[in-house]
């Protein structure tokens, strides 16, 4: 379109970083985990680090500290205890979408084709008709569909939504539940899809696609916003959310999307 084109983002941000890790005082490390984030007296940050790849562990200070963790963002702005996190929670919501790797299908469509959302569904689902082009290996995409799991990432803990409950965003998760019981009634209805309703969706758009062509791909994880609210007690954001303290020393995306692009 003449406005742009849709990115993968994975290979944007290894150029970037390539590009950083080429000037004096920037380094990176990988296959690490922030565990705990904590203010120490004199005002700096200690972040408690985890070598996912099994080499122990260590931490680290800093004046300033950014977190973009997508849905690994909440548990670490909850942890930090900035008053300004206070009250905000998060809810899970799996992306699954069919995709096709069939060149003589993929050749036949290069574009992006948008339907319209279902009544009382959110506007992340949005069912289109997608090309995808990642690694230089051409797909078409459908979806998305919602399915449920409790974890905040994909390959997260069964416990992350448990664990993010805490006394003051009750009261905002209550709200939101009390609020949206459309959104409720959609995602319950995805997650008891079956195959051939998923597949009469497509064809919608598609009538002349094969079952055999197309196979279900759980794409990631995404966490939605509940923030709190003074007028509705807590409401559920669409989008990113920039939390920072008072004092600017530190910064939260709240989450959007959290391992969101298509994985191969």
């Amino acid at each position: 379109m003449i406005t742009g084109a849709d990115v993968d983002y994975g290979s944007l941000t290894r150029q970037l970083i390539g590009y950083l890790q080429g000037l004096p005082g920037f380094a990176t490390r990988y296959a690490r985990r922030v565990t705990n984030i904590r203010r120490e007296q004199g005002g700096r940050w200690r972040l408690d680090v985890e070598d996912t790849a099994g080499g122990g562990g260590g931490s680290a200070t800093a004046k300033f500290v950014f977190l973009g963790a997508g849905g690994g963002a909440l548990p670490l702005l909850q942890k930090s205890e900035i008053p300004e996190g206070k009250g905000y929670g998060g809810f899970p919501v799996s992306g699954i979408w069919l995709r096709c790797d069939d060149p003589e299908v993929n050749k036949r469509h290069h574009a992006k084709v948008y339907g319209m959302a279902s009544v009382g569904s959110p506007p992340m689902s949005v069912p289109h008709l997608d090309t995808r082009v990642i690694g230089g290996k051409h797909s078409i995409l459908f979806g998305p569909y919602a399915g449920f799991s409790t974890k905040f990432l994909k390959h997260g803990s069964l416990m992350d939504l448990f664990l993010s409950i805490k006394p003051n965003n009750i009261g905002p998760l209550l709200a939101v539940a009390r609020d949206n019981f459309a959104l409720t009634k959609y995602l319950i209805g995805q997650v008891l899809q079956s195959a051939r309703h998923r597949f009469a969706a497509l064809q919608e758009f598609f009538p002349g696609a094969k079952p055999q062509d197309w196979q279900l791909e759980v794409a990631g994880q995404r966490v939605q916003i509940i923030k709190p609210d003074a007028r509705r007690t807590g409401i559920l954001e669409f989008g990113t959310e920039l939390v920072s303290a008072a004092d600017g020393e530190a910064v939260v995306t709240m989450p959007t999307r959290a391992e969101m692009a298509n994985r191969r």
